[in-house]
């Protein structure tokens, strides 16, 4: 294909990896039709060299046509010499995404590994865009959407396994056990916040007065007609009560974890506690 474009257009200088990548955009974004691609092939080839006869031009389309469909199945890279996919990894990219698939088949959900997040960087897209049409074939004989959920979770996995991603060794459901609940983790919250308040007070009742301190101490009093700059036995006094009504707030919320996770424990067998 670049020989002849080179023939028909001797004054543009253009790669052969360039023009690959320019005829697969135009065939994949529906720029033409069919029936004009055809008109332009047919007007590209006898122009192509002036001797030709009309017994040539047959096979010279043929030619022609191979050289586009071996440009449209060529994966978009850079250099094929370093991070790129070379023309003969797309059989061993096509074995490991038929295992995958055979895989993830029969596979339960919870049994499923969780896949990890991956950069979008050339390499990573020209493997996705390489394994995009063998997914035709799986995705028209599916037959329902399970079946569509398997193939394309194989699919995903088979990605992360080109490209060398890690992948958990264990399912989700192992994770998903050492997971801390959502209401544990809100009632942890609130104590640490408190715990931490409680520091700065007892920070600023022994002299500190750096901006940071002083600006938690303010929303701490907000909303009341205390005065920080009253006198030393008043603002003592307010700060010691304020310290006491957060310690037992801190005792209320470890009472109420306990007490959640006590009949938490009891609706539940052990085996699907959450610690």
């Amino acid at each position: 294909m670049h020989r002849f474009f080179a023939e028909l257009e001797p004054s543009l200088s253009v790669t052969e990896r360039n023009l690959a990548d320019r005829v697969r955009y135009i065939l994949r974004s529906n720029i033409f039709g069919d029936a004009e691609l055809e008109r332009l092939r047919r007007e590209a080839i006898p122009s192509s060299n002036g001797n030709a006869t009309a017994g040539n031009a047959a096979p010279l389309d043929a030619q022609q046509t191979a050289y586009v469909d071996a440009a449209v199945n060529i994966p978009l890279v850079t250099n094929s010499n370093d991070d790129g996919i070379v023309f003969h990894e797309l059989e061993k990219m096509r074995s490991i995404l038929e295992e995958s698939m055979l895989e993830t088949r029969s596979m339960p959900l919870e049994n499923r590994p969780r896949l990890p997040r991956i950069p979008l960087s050339k390499r990573n897209r020209a493997v996705v865009r390489a394994l995009n049409p063998m997914l035709v074939t799986y995705l028209k004989a599916s037959r329902d959407l399970c079946e569509t959920d398997s193939i394309l979770f194989g699919a995903a996995l088979a990605v992360c396994r080109i490209i060398g991603a890690k992948l958990p060794v264990a399912g989700r459901a192992t994770q998903k056990s050492s997971a801390i609940p959502a209401w544990r983790k809100r009632i942890e919250d609130r104590i640490a916040k408190a715990r931490a308040l409680i520091g700065r007070l007892t920070s600023f009742r022994s002299g500190n007065n750096r901006p940071r301190i002083m600006r938690t101490v303010r929303m701490a009093f907000a909303g009341t007609n205390i005065s920080l700059f009253s006198t030393q036995p008043d603002i003592t006094q307010k700060l010691t009560e304020r310290i006491d009504d957060l310690k037992q707030k801190i005792a209320a919320l470890g009472e109420a974890d306990s007490t959640i996770y006590r009949e938490f424990k009891a609706v539940q067998p052990e085996s699907s506690l959450l610690e």
